[in-house]
């Protein structure tokens, strides 16, 4: 570039530290010159304008010399340049520069940016993703500055981890590559050390379940439903589960005021679904009598009494089959899977048993059709309730000829 690079290191050393009887200003062209003060001390200084001929002159102290040799406050001016072409103010942009330096952007800023700002508004389990940063990911690595960290700083955090709990550091791993995108795209902080490692690398994805309760389990489970030794808040959430194949958090939060009586339906607001859309589900009729029994008797505007919590249910679903007698284990989302099998087995449509379930329909049908099918839900829920009864024992004059785990 013409008429730049004027300076020498042998002219500035002779400046240095030699006193004047004033100010004087020694260009290096460009825009950048070297200010001497009058006890000799040497500044760099970059002078612009904003705008047009008319606009104001702006100086931007870049730094000292000898702190800052001439090659770096060349660097310096020709990234202000570029700020400039770009449309953006120098004296902001290296104010900025300068806060990230001195107090960058931790891995826990974030992880904690994306909760905050995406999670809590997108996720369900924005709290439990939460707590399980806390747990595994800060402590190792959440003070160390996110443009610092290096993939080996990573894998010391999701190592740790997998050393107990393969599927949660697997699933970590997702969950910060998308926050660490989230971040990026908005500028927030930038970290590339985990874009190349995948879930094998730290752990592994959780295995494939396809437990479905034979029709004698689900016989035990729905004789169960009136016995002693299990708590009352376990009883009602079990029996719902099982009607209705819905996810233990849709009726762990679930409120009473999500229950119309007069309609008789129940519909779990937007944000307890995990699709983010609402549900309605019809009530079928057998379960009338004992709602309304059990909202008289009510100690709270919680339908199950009490607002327990993920961990306390799963641990509860989990033991459950013990109780029961069964050999192979299952747990409360396997209900879910057992609802849907067992509807196809008695010829309801699959459309159906996926709209109770929650699931969103698929491709076009699931941008098209919004249709609730509420009498179609009913009289699936009606035909389900009605082979448990039987299931069950409840009607001595009906005997089930074959099923699924009965000959």
């Amino acid at each position: 570039m013409a008429g730049t690079n004027k300076l020498s290191d042998r002219k500035l050393k002779a400046l240095d530290g030699v006193p004047g009887e004033a100010v004087r200003l020694f260009a290096d062209g460009a825009g950048l010159s070297a200010k001497v003060s009058k006890q000799g001390a040497i500044s760099w200084v970059f002078t612009y304008r904003l705008g047009g001929r008319e606009s104001k002159l702006e100086r931007l102290v870049l730094g000292r010399y000898p702190d800052m040799p001439l090659k770096s406050a060349r660097e310096r001016r020709e990234q202000c340049r570029t700020w400039l072409a770009g449309g953006r103010d120098p004296r902001r942009q290296l104010l900025e520069d300068v806060t990230r330096t001195l107090k960058p952007v931790t891995v826990q800023d974030a992880l904690e940016y994306w909760i905050d700002n995406y999670a809590k508004h997108k996720r369900t389990d924005a709290n439990a993703i939460r707590s399980q940063f806390a747990t595994y990911i800060y402590p190792h690595i959440g003070n160390l500055a996110l443009i610092e960290s290096e993939t080996r700083h990573w894998l010391q955090a999701f190592e740790s981890t997998g050393k107990k709990h393969l599927v949660t550091a697997g699933r970590l791993l997702q969950i910060c590559k998308q926050a660490l995108k989230f971040c990026r795209v908005r500028r927030f902080g930038t970290c590339d050390a985990i874009g190349m490692l995948t879930v094998n690398d730290v752990g592994k994805n959780p295995d494939r379940r396809d437990r479905v309760l034979s029709d004698a389990e689900l016989a035990d489970v729905w004789n169960s439903l009136t016995k002693k030794d299990i708590m009352p808040y376990y009883r009602t959430l079990t029996r719902l589960l099982l009607v209705f194949g819905c996810r233990t958090k849709e009726l762990r939060v679930s409120q009473w005021g999500e229950w119309d009586f007069d309609s008789w339906v129940w519909t779990v607001p937007k944000e307890n679904s995990k699709t983010r859309e609402k549900i309605l589900r019809p009530i079928p009729p057998a379960l009338h009598s004992w709602l309304v029994e059990l909202y008289e008797r009510r100690e709270s505007e919680y339908l199950l009494g009490e607002l327990k919590t993920e961990s306390a249910v799963s641990q509860i679903g989990r033991v459950l089959y013990k109780r029961l007698g069964h050999i192979e284990p299952w747990t409360f989302h396997d209900l879910r899977r057992s609802l849907s099998t067992h509807c196809a087995d008695i010829g309801i449509p699959p459309h159906i048993p996926e709209m109770l379930l929650g699931h969103k329909l698929p491709a076009i049908m699931g941008n098209y059709n919004y249709g609730q099918y509420l009498p179609e839900k009913l009289d699936a829920l009606n035909k389900w309730i009605d082979r448990l009864e039987v299931l069950a024992g409840s009607y001595e004059n009906v005997v089930l000829l074959s099923g699924r785990g009965i000959t």
